[in-house]
């Protein structure tokens, strides 16, 4: 059983690693020369990095942008939330009660990450064709996919202590 709670901290902490990476990275739309995340856009020019402010309009409508910054920093706070109750639930809570809290922060991270990257792939950048989406944008998928992994093991964990 140690084994298996080991496994799954473990799972939980790269889950959080990943999302603070995609949140805090700047990286989710790149070109040859641009760099774009959900806080600003980094030009090169000359060949030094600048940073500039997003561009406004239609291309970064403001109100989905603020969505996905907003979901993508909640999911960041409530996994770090859910890590501090597993912590917490293994020596306060009765076995059959132990994992659940955990296991919906869990959820409402992986919730919150897979609305900030659909609304990015459906709001932005629809008519570029000469970028890509980088690692950021990728990495937040990949933190969704483990996000609901890790929720899925609260809840299936929790009936196996029952």
């Amino acid at each position: 059983m140690l084994i298996l709670l080991a496994a799954i901290f473990a799972l939980h902490i790269i889950g959080i690693i990943l999302l603070l990476v995609a949140t805090i990275d700047n990286a989710w739309w790149m070109t040859n020369s641009i760099s774009t995340d959900v806080w600003g856009r980094w030009i090169q020019t000359n060949g030094v990095w600048n940073l500039t402010d997003l561009p406004e309009g239609s291309h970064y409508p403001q109100d989905y942008l603020q969505a996905v910054q907003a979901s993508s920093v909640l999911a960041c706070i409530f996994s770090i939330l859910g890590i501090f109750v597993f912590l917490a639930q293994l020596f306060t809570l009765t076995k059959g009660q132990r994992f659940t809290i955990s296991g919906i922060f869990q959820l409402l991270a992986c919730l919150c990450i897979m609305i900030a990257a659909s609304i990015y792939t459906d709001r932005f950048h629809i008519d570029e064709k000469d970028g890509w989406y980088g690692h950021s944008y990728i990495l937040a998928w990949i933190a969704f996919g483990f996000t609901f992994i890790s929720s899925i093991t609260y809840f299936v964990l929790r009936k196996k202590t029952a």
